[in-house]
């Protein structure tokens, strides 16, 4: 399905009867990188997985602003009245963890639980974001520069992906066609826009959340564990999942269990 929200195409795959569940991908993804999740909610759920802006089928614009974690959260809001959803359980991964927290935390009556995979609440201090804007920065030029081949035989090697590498070739090959179909401007102005460095802190804002939220990492994906741990001690309705023998990309690498433990804290927690 496709929707214009201030004057930008969104795409948003839909499948499933029931309770509204929308999922959110990292940088470089899109919306097909959840299917194989599929057979955990097509049957009691009523699933939108969306392209966030300069990803899969939805627009890439000119104008970096429309890229800002805080707009691309204002843009999901409207996409709910579309979709005419009052209120929904919201995944996100990585990029997408971080607007789903910001969707959260500035919409917070639209969220029933909220699941975070490899997310953070940004960066602490001013010096911090700088430092991350400068080196998104480099990143940027790189994919307008050289193309998006060039950028993801980059991106696929840096260490938060190492344990990738043991996956089967053939799902690897899928990723990677997959990340080699996004627009090189939409990747561009998506790190400039709505990167780490970017965004607003939102560390302070975490006891704000008064809904059930579920933190997911890898146990080899040592920054975010120690990110998720932090989280625990300021989130008042936290529960943290650690997966062993996993990466940042739970989803990808470890699916089934992946989906047994979003099923869990989402239908166990139906009735109460």
């Amino acid at each position: 399905m496709n929707f214009v929200i201030d004057g930008i195409r969104y795409h948003v795959d839909c499948w499933g009867k029931g309770k509204p569940l929308v999922l959110l991908h990292g940088f470089t993804g899109n919306s097909t990188g959840w299917r194989e999740l599929h057979p955990f909610w097509a049957s009691n759920r009523s699933v939108f997985a969306v392209d966030i802006i300069g990803h899969g089928q939805t627009e890439s614009p000119d104008d970096v602003s429309f890229y800002s974690v805080e707009k691309a959260a204002e843009h999901l809001k409207e996409l709910f009245q579309h979709l005419n959803i009052s209120k929904a359980d919201v995944l996100g991964y990585s990029m997408g963890g971080r607007l789903a927290l910001t969707f959260a935390l500035k919409h917070q009556h639209l969220v029933d639980r909220l699941i975070l995979e490899s997310a953070t609440p940004g960066l602490r201090t001013e010096d911090e974001r700088i430092i991350r804007r400068a080196n998104d920065l480099k990143l940027a030029h790189m994919i307008l520069e050289k193309g998006v081949f060039h950028f993801v035989n980059y991106w696929e090697n840096i260490p938060m992906f190492d344990s990738q590498k043991a996956l089967p070739m053939d799902k690897r090959n899928r990723i990677r066609e997959q990340r080699l179909h996004n627009d090189p401007k939409g990747l561009s102005n998506s790190l400039m826009g709505m990167g780490t460095g970017s965004q607003p802190s939102w560390w302070e804002d975490l006891a704000k959340l008064s809904l059930n939220v579920l933190l997911m990492t890898g146990e080899l994906d040592k920054k975010f564990c120690e990110i998720a741990d932090r989280m625990t001690a300021s989130l008042p309705n936290c529960e943290w999942q650690k997966v062993k023998n996993c990466g940042h990309a739970i989803h990808v690498e470890k699916p089934e269990k992946f989906g047994t433990i979003v099923e869990e804290f989402l239908f166990s927690r139906m009735n109460k």
